[in-house]
Parts: C-alpha cells; structure tokens; sequence
C-alpha cells in the first residue's frame, strides 16, 4: 500500500498519521482565560523538542468554524501555560475536558481535577498529575489554511514538578508513573506504558 498525502482530506490525513505515529504521549494543559478562569485540555500531538534549553512543544487545531481554541488564545495573550502528564487513574477526567466547554468555563471543576498554585507562571498545576511542567511560551508555528489550520505551541520548561512517590534511585520511574497514550484512528483507544522490554544499546 502506498498513500500520497495530496491525496488525502483532512479526516483521511487524521486517521492515517495517527495510526502510524503511535502510541501518542498526552499533553494536559492548562492556562488561564482572561477573567481569570482556569482552562484544561489534552492535546495528543506532543513532544519533546530540546534537552538544554528544555523545550517542549505540542499542536492545537483550530474550532470546526476555524476559530482559535481557548488553549491557544490563552497562551497568545499570557506567554505561558503548564503540562501536565496523564496517568491512568485520571485518564477518565481527561476525557471530560476534551468537550467543546464555552471559555469561561472551569474545566477542573468539570472534570473533578485540583489546581494547585505554580512556582513560575500563573496557570494552576493538575494536582492529580504525577508530572507537572511549567512553561513559558517560545514561539507558534503555523501550519495549514484556515479553517483547517494548526498551531504548534513551542514553550521553555522553566520548572518541573515530580511526586516524590515516583521517584526511584534518583530517577522517574516509569512502571509507577502507569501513565496512557493515545492510539490513531477514529477510535477512542488507549494504551498503557505498563508493558516494558529493555534492549542492551
């Protein structure tokens, strides 16, 4: 089989890079709306970009009428925003700030999440988090034409939260972090990162 992205709609390019790129770590971000209110939402196109200086970096699509989703104009205006790691046993909360919430809605208080004050920026930590990073915004990419269009968020790590219960010998133990990731398709699927093998380098 062979595909020709040109080829493709939009729905079509989705499910084919998402079944390809595989499983997808889940970026839960949180940022503040101008009057204040506390915003959250999980964006599974995510990545690491940088070790020194520690870059992030994840995407935001835009509204089915091509408007900017309030993640994005959050973090246009305030300059920062933190991501949280999803692990299983908030992996249902998750979910429920994934609807389309009007902007001046609390979407922790929707999906039963604590936000806890940040060291450095202004928008709230996911307590529930195993992992919190707070960023401050580096720079926006643009890809695509409206309404379509997609925005990648690229932001500095300048302070990391980490619960000392998922720390094992100086490091972050992955087994206890029992954190999902996100699988491609139009399906709902998710998997765990409980099943791990160790190949000598």
């Amino acid at each position: 089989m062979k595909i020709n992205p040109k080829e493709l709609n939009r729905h079509q390019a989705h499910d084919r890079l998402t079944e390809m790129v595989m499983p997808r770590p889940i970026a839960f971000v949180s940022t503040i709306g101008k009057d204040g209110v506390f915003n959250l939402a999980p964006y599974s196109y995510f990545s690491p970009l940088s070790n020194t200086p520690m870059i992030v970096g994840f995407s935001i699509g835009r509204k089915k009428d091509g408007q900017k989703k309030d993640t994005l104009v959050n973090i246009e205006r305030q300059k920062d925003f933190v991501i949280a790691v999803v692990s299983e046993s908030i992996a249902h909360p998750m979910v429920k700030t994934a609807a389309a919430y009007a902007i001046d809605i609390d979407e922790f208080e929707k999906a039963g999440l604590t936000p806890a004050k940040a060291d450095l920026v202004a928008p709230p930590l996911v307590a529930e988090s195993p992992i919190n990073m707070e960023c401050r915004l580096v720079q926006i990419l643009e890809f695509g034409e409206l309404p379509h269009q997609n925005s990648f968020v690229i932001g500095e790590v300048v302070q990391v939260h980490v619960k000392d219960e998922f720390i094992t010998r100086n490091q972050i133990d992955a087994l206890k972090l029992k954190l999902i990731g996100r699988l491609g398709g139009k399906g709902k699927a998710y998997c765990r990162t409980t099943d791990i093998f160790n190949i000598k380098r």
